[in-house]
């Protein structure tokens, strides 16, 4: 028995959003896997160069400020505080014709002011190249 005689047959579609998915996929698969030749590479002579000797060590000047106040340049203690005592220490531990390196190793606790006295000693004697030391802190 045919309960449905005057209903129409729908027409078959063809679906054609999976076929064009998987035909990307495969292009995708075979761009990533072919092999490429390497038709445009240049040969390149790198230059040579005769390096020359290294140069000495800079001379580095260690002034230690403590949190006092106190100053030492080299390890040794300066009885003279001030900004001339300073350079002049400065001027007697620079030896060489060349300028040196100031390092400031301030004590985390010592003034502002005993830190800028270095600072403008190192510019009275005319060294310019001043850097500070520093240690690495812990985060906790």
């Amino acid at each position: 028995m045919n309960f449905q005689r005057g209903k129409r047959h729908e027409e078959l579609e063809i679906n054609f959003i999976p076929l064009i998915d998987v035909l990307l996929v495969i292009i995708i698969f075979l761009i990533i896997s072919a092999t490429f030749s390497r038709t445009n590479e240049l040969q390149i002579n790198l230059p040579t160069a005769e390096a020359n000797a290294p140069q000495d060590k800079p001379l580095m000047i260690e002034v230690a400020v403590d949190a006092t106040g106190k100053y030492s340049i080299n390890g040794k203690a300066l009885a003279d505080g001030t900004v001339t005592g300073i350079g002049a220490a400065l001027q007697a531990a620079a030896t060489g014709g060349k300028e040196p390196t100031i390092v400031i190793s301030a004590d985390a606790k010592s003034t502002h002011q005993s830190v800028v006295n270095v600072m403008e000693a190192s510019r009275v004697a005319g060294y310019t190249h001043i850097t500070f030391a520093t240690q690495a802190g812990n985060s906790n």
